[in-house]
């Protein structure tokens, strides 16, 4: 592998099939098994990868979170190199419930919330996960910034509970073409325990990563690849390629991770 000798995690990952109603070519193109994930990741230093189970989310508003969560419980289990994120559907109790139990296992790391995909406004329905997260001392990964889930809907959730990390996924993402909704989130944070990943398609975009750094800090941002809906090794080389210093790197690509999930990757 050329480029960058640090290991990566990749805090932003999904395995499965990728469903939409209208289905065609992109359906293959961005589907893969976890094993296939896993491979895709360790040919580009990815060492260790947190997913979701597209099962889970998609399609939208049709996903299936229950079976979806078992699965991966099973697939972290068997897999080294993966961890889970729980998939919580805030209208669903059978979530909280199985969050409950598999937030006690070694291969489920924190929770995922996607109010675009389960169709539900984050702002109207956020606060009990947020609650259940303060409980547990969890990170909660956030699909955003569409309009069920922006961040200025979600921060003050996590200035609320302080005790939950928040990861603003998609740097750059944004409905109305604004790019800077993440890192405008993580800069009206009040306790400093939200945090931005670089998971968005926008990343190849010239100077934003950069930026991103510049604003936030090196110490609030993410390396995430939202593998396999994109290649995985063309955002490692985003980073391993940016105008950032090799220890910015290093906290972006991974010490990062490691200290927010608190030993929970080891």
């Amino acid at each position: 592998m050329s480029g960058s000798p640090i290991e990566a995690i990749d805090v932003h990952a999904h395995y499965g099939r990728y469903s939409r109603r209208d289905g065609g070519l992109v359906t293959g193109f961005m589907s893969a098994t976890a094993d296939e994930v896993v491979f895709r990741a360790g040919r580009f230093g990815i060492t260790l990868s947190i997913a979701s189970p597209l099962e889970a989310l998609l399609p939208r508003g049709g996903g299936d979170p229950v079976a979806g969560n078992l699965d991966a419980a099973a697939v972290a289990a068997r897999l080294p190199a993966l961890r889970q994120y729980v998939v919580i559907d805030p209208r669903l109790p059978e979530t909280f419930a199985q969050a409950e139990a598999m937030l006690a296992e070694p291969g489920c790391v924190g929770i995922k919330i996607h109010p675009e995909e389960h169709v539900y406004p984050v702002a109207q329905f956020g606060g009990p996960v947020f609650e259940f997260a303060a409980r547990h001392r969890a990170v909660i990964l956030a699909h955003t910034s569409e309009q069920n889930s922006l961040c200025s809907d979600l921060v003050p959730f996590a200035d609320q509970f302080p005790e939950v990390t928040l990861i603003l996924a998609h740097i750059g993402n944004g409905w109305d073409g604004d790019y800077g909704h993440q890192v405008r989130g993580v800069l009206a944070s009040r306790h400093g325990n939200v945090v931005a990943d670089t998971s968005s398609a926008r990343s190849i975009t010239p100077h934003l990563i950069e930026w991103a750094v510049r604003e936030v800090g090196a110490e609030r941002v993410l390396f995430g690849t939202d593998s396999p809906l994109y290649h995985c090794g063309m955002q490692r080389a985003r980073i391993d390629q940016a105008d950032l210093s090799d220890d910015q790197k290093r906290l972006i690509l991974r010490d990062n991770a490691l200290r927010i999930f608190r030993g929970k990757l080891g």
